[in-house]
């Protein structure tokens, strides 16, 4: 049997599973990660945490297995996106914490750029919105508040790196300061186009271009692990951002089939095929995982980046199962996260209660940053049990809004509506939730026999570039559904219900 292991370092935890040539999983380890909050809005996370944490799941997973490292034949990154590291090549210690996704430090420079008239440009060269969200942003805040970041980056003595730069840059002992073009594509910096960082954009961040990681196809040679992390030199073969990597993992290899990953937060991508679309509709166009260019193909130095080119669009939530923890840890509601479905299930409905989760403000399709959450529609005959269902909704109201997002720009472009939507992420195992998500779509949601596909599609790709695979084909005969949710709910009901979901918002939104 060949292994393949998939490294998955997400926003809450990191995750090492091994996975046999067939899909299946063989084992895997976690830890939780700390979050840092310094400040309302901000959010960090110690590098070095990642990275030991990482390590250790690492070798949990391989011993649990049962397998020593030369076993297996490839590795696999996917990570949380966005999240921003910057340390001294040196050294390899970082300057300052890992700025999270979700942190909204940056959001008076966006609004900055939004001013000065930049959206449109940044949109046509990356296919996003300006928003702090992005890790170009982040990066530019750390060089300008790190004292001596900007000049130690202009010497050259600095690296960036979105998450899978930092454990690339770890796991070969810093010979290799590399990303893929799925995890570059969400820096604001990269010309989605060419798959090169943008002078540009560079230029108008004020981030100096020594900085930058060499970007690669998601499945290429990342170069080696240091034998001594894992007693044995791996391949790392395959890298992509976790929502990429998801889509991969779900096998939607073609235009219009549609994922959704219900996590932290919750991220929903339809494939575009090679088209790049703009949306009209508050969503972003993003680069799928790509495959590298096919021996022959193309010519001169532009031409082979874009041989396999691959784009989704893309509808992130920032607050998803993270509502769930907030149930739990904030107002102690729960005492543990599994406890939510039974809660909710011992009521009929949410009773009219209404819950906008915006912590963090709220992501697509409204780009509303100052945004807070709200709970609205209580009564005194409200309980915690129909606030504990509110919550768990708010989940796929939101993503409904999404798919909702995402129809119609499939339509202006000429496309049909997503028939199905493939699910996975930690929340996806509550089948009130994805019932009521069937219901709200009017479409099947479908719920795949391995539902880590984050670390799946990781695997995948890993394999691909190691030759254990040979085609998506070969990939696609690997995806089984473990369930099917058909919609139940009359559609005027659902509308109806989305209808009071858009109202809640309004009342967040309105300062």
């Amino acid at each position: 049997m060949t292994y393949l292991l998939a490294l998955d370092q997400g926003t809450s935890s990191s995750r090492s599973i091994v996975f046999d040539e067939h899909g299946r999983i063989v084992a895997q380890a976690q830890l939780e990660l700390p979050q840092i909050y310094p400040r309302p809005g901000w959010v960090e996370h110690d590098p070095l945490e990642i990275w030991r944490s990482q390590l250790a799941t690492a070798r949990a997973a391989l011993a649990k297995a049962g397998i020593a490292a030369n076993a297996v034949r490839a590795v696999g990154i996917a990570n949380q996106r966005e999240t921003t590291v910057l340390w001294n090549r040196k050294t390899g210690q970082p300057v300052h914490h890992a700025i999270v996704w979700q942190d909204r430090r940056a959001e008076p420079a966006c609004a900055q750029l939004r001013e000065q008239g930049h959206a449109g440009a940044i949109q046509a060269k990356t296919g996003l919105l300006i928003d702090a969200y992005f890790s170009g942003s982040k990066l530019q805040w750390l060089l300008d508040h790190v004292p001596g970041a900007r000049e130690a980056a202009e010497r050259g003595e600095l690296a960036f790196g979105t998450v899978d730069s930092w454990l690339i840059w770890k796991l070969t002992h810093g010979q290799r300061h590399l990303t893929d073009v799925s995890n570059a594509a969400r820096t604001m910096l990269l010309n989605v186009h060419t798959n090169q960082w943008d002078d540009d954009l560079l230029a108008l961040l004020r981030i100096p271009r020594a900085l930058m990681p060499e970007v690669l196809p998601s499945s290429a040679d990342f170069g080696d692990t240091a034998a001594d992390l894992l007693g044995h030199g791996i391949r790392i073969g395959g890298v992509a951002g976790d929502q990429q990597s998801a889509l991969f993992g779900q096998a939607c290899f073609t235009a219009g089939m549609a994922k959704n990953t219900y996590g932290t937060g919750c991220f929903m991508l339809m494939h575009l095929g090679a088209r790049f679309q703009t949306s009209d509709n508050g969503l972003l166009t993003t680069s799928a995982a790509q495959l590298a260019p096919k021996p022959g193909a193309g010519s001169g130095e532009a031409e082979p980046a874009l041989a396999q080119r691959a784009y989704a669009m893309e509808g992130s939530v920032f607050i998803g199962g993270a509502v769930v923890q907030w149930l739990r840890d904030g107002l102690r509601a729960i005492t543990s996260s599994a406890g939510i479905e039974a809660l909710a299930h011992s009521v009929p409905d949410a009773g009219g209660v209404m819950m906008v989760p915006a912590f963090t403000g709220l992501g697509a399709p409204y780009w509303k940053p100052e945004a807070r959450g709200s709970i609205t529609g209580l009564t005194r005959g409200s309980t915690l049990a129909h606030i504990a269902r509110a919550a768990l909704e708010s989940i796929a109201y939101q993503s409904a809004a999404l798919l909702q997002a995402m129809g119609r720009d499939a339509v202006a472009a000429g496309g049909a509506p997503v028939s199905e939507l493939r699910v996975d992420g930690g929340a996806c195992i509550n089948d009130l939730l994805m019932q009521f998500q069937a219901d709200l779509l009017g479409i099947p949601v479908l719920r795949p026999a391995v539902i880590e596909t984050t670390a799946l599609g990781a695997a995948y790709l890993a394999g691909l570039s190691s030759g254990l695979y040979h085609s998506t084909d070969e990939l696609a005969q690997l995806w089984r559904a473990e369930r099917r949710f058909e919609p139940r709910l009359d559609r005027a009901r659902a509308q109806e219900l989305m209808a009071h979901w858009e109202h809640a918002v309004r009342q967040a939104t309105a300062r």
